[in-house]
């Protein structure tokens, strides 16, 4: 199964997945990358930062936008070629966060799509924002 390809994608359309983060995923995603930063995972150290309580990696955060493209816009067989970030607000534990893509740009002579992505919490406040570069899957073309 393959996602759309660049002939099915227009400027407008958009996606989205949203998940709320667990502690466990906390855990699992330090363990993963070993990023073991007291912020995150000590409640004593995290209370003397500027946010007064642990918080989220921002690239577990910013990891929902991967799940979108790869999974639903365009989907499967994407090639994720590039992505900027800006973090502009903690996600802390127990926040549901939605992250969303929409198409700004479309150039076929390359096959290359760009969408603006951001991530919100429940509140509604844009926590990550950024744009992302990807290579939607080719068309199959099946001989006869």
């Amino acid at each position: 199964m393959l996602g759309k390809s660049i002939n099915e994608i227009s400027i407008g359309d958009s996606a989205s997945f949203q998940k709320t983060i667990t502690e466990t995923d906390v855990y699992l995603f330090a363990g993963i990358t070993g990023d073991f930063n007291p912020a995150h995972l000590n409640d004593i150290e995290a209370k003397k930062t500027i946010f007064g309580e642990r918080i989220v990696h921002g690239m577990l955060t910013a990891s929902l936008i991967s799940a979108v493209l790869g999974v639903q816009l365009p989907g499967p067989g994407t090639i994720y070629l590039g992505q900027d970030l800006i973090f502009k607000a903690p996600v802390k534990f127990g926040d549901t966060v939605k992250a969303t893509v929409k198409v700004i740009k479309i150039i076929k002579q390359k096959n290359i799509v760009k969408l603006k992505t951001f991530c919100t919490n429940q509140k509604g406040q844009i926590v990550v924002e950024g744009l992302a570069t990807v290579m939607p899957p080719k068309e199959c073309i099946e001989n006869e």
